[in-house]
């Protein structure tokens, strides 16, 4: 049987994870804390908590991904246009506005990704609070299973 007690414990799990804007990875040391002192509590805490911990490492993995593969764009963008040979480089700087690089494309993609991302998140924390809020079971998506 869930409890109110067991329900509030799995919503402040969910939404512990806004800690992040508190301190650096908040959002997992927050609902880990968490989770492992009310796990053997109530089979409901312990799955809503094993969700919120799996989803949080699955973003992490996602930014991780994205980051990497931007790094070489700006890397490639950034070292494009630099002559070593040439001491007189800021003399003739000039800005094309006409047609800009594939590159900011590319950059401009995985930017809009990681904000809509981001946008989805939050979604889906504030869903899964109020999921546990009224005692149901709720299951994020694009979720890697790394808790089971």
């Amino acid at each position: 049987m869930v409890t109110n007690h067991h329900k509030n414990i799995a919503t402040f799990i969910h939404l512990s994870t806004f800690a992040r804007f508190i301190f650096p990875f908040g959002n997992i040391i927050a609902p880990l804390v968490l989770w492992i002192t009310n796990k053997e509590k109530s089979d409901f805490v312990d799955t809503h908590g094993k969700q919120a911990i799996n989803f949080q490492f699955s973003i992490l993995l996602y930014v991780i991904i994205i980051g990497t593969l931007c790094i070489p764009f700006f890397a490639f963008s950034l070292f494009n246009h630099l002559d070593i040979l040439d001491f007189n480089y800021f003399s003739d700087i000039s800005i094309k506005v006409n047609s800009p690089s594939p590159l900011f494309y590319i950059c401009g993609t995985f930017t809009l990704l990681a904000i809509l991302g981001f946008i989805l998140e939050i979604v889906f924390i504030i869903n899964a609070s109020l999921k546990a809020r009224d005692g149901e079971d709720y299951k994020y998506p694009f979720t890697i299973e790394f808790i089971k």
